[in-house]
């Protein structure tokens, strides 16, 4: 079993511009490789990473004018590459979009870190071209020979290693009657079969209204000064806008840690019931965010996130992972007679039988009945 651990680095300003040097590195051969993939295509030829890696080598490394490629890892460039063609084998299996070019603003600060030269001894650990860095965790890593993954990212604050490691598969004594099944909600993050009281949705707390309408007024300011400082077509980044926009991505990056602890900790909660198995609806989270009225709440409860966290932390402690199907009708059916209520709508917010006379709430009596949910 492979367990993935983050740490946070405490780099010197020496090593912080390499670090963001190696970040614009591998953008730029990712970029370079995905233009190259498409040429390579429309030329009636058949794209590889072993091609257009090749020729990277061979060409633009050796190139003067890219001398400042050399001033970072080798691993950084080549790893692009199959970053890039796991994007295309992503995009074939239909598990992704088609793969679209990095931007400096918009993509993520990333780059991979060469495996074997990661040392960890007394409080450093060593990472090849940087150098040896601070760090701090609640882990305790061991020296291994060899890790899975390591990347080093930076999420507008603070920069993060993160690393994966072979570790013996946890022994959880499961109970074997609790089927656990969960239902996700706008209203409530999550509505669970064996849990008195819904998971709260973390977005109405007074402290995420606090930030948004903090955030709201900031960008207002932004948009004001731009306006105020625009020559002809162009806007003007003055010291003032650049110092607002890095107050706007502070406050993004705050909103985004709230809801991702919220979620680590619904989901912690939910394997510490030690159930033998979790159901949960196959959501077309995509088409959902197509309805204007719910988009930005579906996106602000990160169903994806959650729905992948529950998979990973069932896997890890043995759990079987249920996914229903997509057009198993969990809020039709009675949990007490299994009737099914062919007229029922949206609206409805509590679930009353025809035949037995049930009365409960709609996402309580869906979450029972996919904890029941048989595979056919």
């Amino acid at each position: 079993m492979i367990k993935a651990i983050k740490i946070r680095l405490k780099p010197t300003n020496e090593q912080e511009i390499l670090m963001f040097k190696s970040v614009g590195c591998a953008r730029f051969a990712y970029n370079w490789g995905l233009s190259k993939w498409e040429e390579i295509y429309k030329q009636g030829g058949k794209p590889s990473k072993a091609k257009i890696r090749a020729e990277f080598n061979n060409t633009i490394k050796k190139d003067d004018s890219y001398v400042w490629l050399n001033e970072v890892s080798a691993q950084v460039t080549q790893h692009a590459f199959e970053d890039l063609d796991n994007a295309y084998n992503n995009f074939f299996k239909g598990l992704s979009k088609y793969p679209k070019f990095k931007t400096k603003r918009h993509s993520r600060k990333s780059f991979y870190v060469r495996y074997d030269a990661i040392k960890f001894k007394n409080g450093m650990v060593n990472i090849e071209k940087i150098g040896k860095a601070k760090y701090e965790t609640n882990y305790n890593i061991p020296n291994l020979p060899k890790y899975i993954n390591p990347r080093c990212y930076f999420d507008g604050r603070y920069w993060y290693l993160t690393l994966g490691f072979e570790h013996n598969e946890n022994q959880v004594e499961l109970d074997k009657d609790l089927s656990v099944g969960i239902d996700l909600g706008v209203s409530n993050l999550a509505i669970v079969n064996c849990l008195d009281k819904p998971i709260k949705n973390v977005n109405k707390s007074v402290k995420i209204r606090k930030l948004k309408k903090k955030l709201k007024r900031l960008q207002r300011q932004v948009s004001r000064k731009y306006e105020a400082n625009k020559k002809g077509k162009e806007f003007v980044k003055t010291k003032n806008i650049i110092k607002l926009e890095k107050q706007i991505k502070l406050i993004h990056r705050k909103l985004n840690n709230i809801r991702l602890n919220h979620i680590h900790q619904a989901t912690n909660m939910i394997v510490k019931l030690k159930p033998y198995r979790v159901v949960m609806e196959n959501l077309n989270i995509s088409g959902m965010m197509k309805n204007k009225h719910l988009s930005e709440s579906i996106q602000e409860q990160k169903f994806y996130e959650f729905i992948r966290q529950m998979k990973y932390k069932c896997e890890f402690n043995g759990i079987e992972f249920v996914t229903a199907d997509r057009f198993y009708p969990s809020s039709k059916i009675c949990s007490c007679c299994g009737s099914k209520k062919e007229n029922l709508k949206l609206k409805d917010r509590v679930y009353v039988c025809d035949k037995c006379g049930l009365e409960i709430d709609r996402d309580k009596n869906a979450s029972i009945n996919l904890g029941n949910y048989q595979i056919a």
